[in-house]
């Protein structure tokens, strides 16, 4: 329990005043990543509903995403600014690596933050009209699980950064205990407490396994880059990986 504690309040502003002490082997808490989602997603889902209760959807959709990033601290978001600004601007791996170092916004950094708000707003209003608010609370546990992949078997470029607790660190172990729990998560809310149907049930399910294919594509991108992984391109991972999930969920559940 304390490692799970010390996580959230590591990846989360959950204002937790719990002392849990130092933890020699708080790399293990990777396993840990999709359930921080989890309580990430509860708290924008309940957000959420309150919402909808004043506002239409579009507005309670903004108001998700804005929770979601009050939640964060924007940690994720600003690795997915530093990661666009660094991959993509054509320099050497030495050079990417300074950029994603600077704090300063770039173009590239704007677009990407921009349209991946834009994007969320847009398809988190699309599930909200069509009666599937509780999507959202996935998104983050089914994110942070192409984070969990990104931990596996594993290099840093960089001898000093946050990710570097992480990096190089996950087994496979975490990732299928990981992949366990966050299946049994989507299963019981869904079916007990949500009462959807199975085709629905396994559209959720499914996206685990397709932002699994995309961690392990994107990873590979990466290396092609940079050799390695940092801090940045985890969070990058996360952002990316909540934009893909809810547009797998979106168009298959359209197509059903």
């Amino acid at each position: 329990m304390n490692r799970f504690i010390s996580i959230l309040q590591f990846l989360t502003r959950i204002p937790i005043r719990i002392e849990t002490g130092f933890d020699e082997e708080f790399h293990k808490s990777i396993v840990y990543f999709p359930l921080v989602g989890f309580v990430i997603g509860l708290i924008t889902y309940v957000f959420g509903w309150f919402s909808l209760a004043i506002f239409d959807s579009f507005v309670s959709a903004i108001v998700i995403t804005l929770i979601e990033v009050l939640t964060t601290g924007g940690l994720h978001i600003d690795g997915l600014g530093d990661t666009f600004d660094a991959l993509y601007s054509n320099r050497d791996k030495e050079r990417i690596l300074e950029i994603m170092k600077d704090s300063r916004l770039g173009t590239n950094s704007l677009l990407a933050i921009m349209f991946l708000i834009l994007l969320k707003i847009g398809f988190i209003n699309c599930l909200i009209q069509n009666d599937l608010l509780w999507i959202v609370i996935f998104m983050p546990v089914v994110a942070r699980i192409g984070a969990v992949i990104m931990t596996y078997k594993t290099v840093t470029p960089r001898a000093k950064g946050m990710g570097n607790l992480f990096i190089g660190k996950g087994t496979m172990n975490m990732i299928i205990t990981s992949v366990v729990y966050s299946s049994a998560l989507i299963v019981v809310f869904a079916k007990l407490i949500f009462l959807q149907r199975n085709t629905i049930i396994m559209v959720a399910l499914s996206s685990i396994l397709f932002i699994i294919v995309f961690a392990l594509l994107f990873k590979n991108h990466v290396y092609k880059k940079i050799d390695g992984i940092t801090g940045d391109i985890l969070g990058c991972t996360i952002e990316l990986g909540e934009v893909f999930y809810l547009i797998y969920t979106y168009l298959l559940i359209a197509l059903i």
